[in-house]
């Protein structure tokens, strides 16, 4: 049986947060984030940072993300093999949520997905990613068939690949995960400032008429979400 905590929401209670237009024709905050999905340092960045971020600022950010980390690739015949920093089991998460990204082509449905992996990974002493997937795909209501083929097979794979091409084109080449950019531009104080306060860090280089969370961050009001029980 799942269970879920209060805070859970569906997905279609969340697009219309995600979706809400801007005030403003200013140009999105371009955010990237390159990580990996069993990395503990980046599954509490998701939960603590990114998440509740998108959740009061989405309609002005451009979020982007890079399932890939520190993994090395390797060519086997004609397909692309995966070694990960904390094991296959990375690999496999990895690619499942490579997978999401590409087939459901829609952040404000990838990320609730991906929060909810990252959230039950971290809670369990020995992830097992398919089935967090499964599970969370049916709790958010996503179909999870065309994940899991995608995932299983040379699709994947390819898609998994152009993840390794992103990160490896990092200038400067990335050192750490979580490894963030934003409108294309990395530093030490950026990252460092997006693991401590990704929504004021956002609030400040979004050139348009600022939400009105930007306002309650700057008086001191931050925002204070708590972890959400999936399962």
């Amino acid at each position: 049986m799942l269970h879920l905590g209060i805070l859970v929401l569906s997905v279609a209670c969340l697009s219309p947060i995600f979706a809400s237009p801007s005030t403003t024709e200013a140009p999105k905050v371009a955010f990237t984030l390159y990580y990996e999905s069993l990395c503990p340092d980046c599954q509490q960045f998701i939960g603590q940072q990114l998440y509740p971020t998108y959740l009061k600022i989405g309609q002005i950010i451009d979020l982007t993300l890079v399932p890939y980390g520190n993994a090395k690739e390797f060519r086997r015949g004609d397909k692309w093999v995966f070694e990960c920093q904390h094991g296959p089991l990375e690999c496999e998460g990895n690619l499942i949520e490579t997978c999401a990204l590409s087939i459901l082509n829609n952040i404000s449905v990838s990320l609730p997905f991906i929060h909810c992996f990252e959230e039950s990974a971290e809670r369990s002493a020995y992830p097992q990613p398919f089935a967090i997937a499964e599970k969370c795909a049916t709790i958010l209501k996503i179909g999870y068939a065309d994940i899991k083929e995608c995932s299983k097979g040379p699709k994947g794979m390819k898609l998994e690949h152009e993840m390794a091409l992103k990160t490896n084109a990092l200038e400067p080449p990335h050192e750490y995960v979580p490894w963030v950019t934003i409108n294309g531009k990395h530093t030490e104080k950026i990252n460092q400032r997006a693991q401590r306060n990704l929504l004021g860090l956002v609030c400040d280089y979004y050139t348009g008429i600022k939400p009105k969370e930007c306002e309650q961050q700057y008086l001191g009001r931050g925002y204070k979400i708590e972890k959400m029980n999936y399962f």
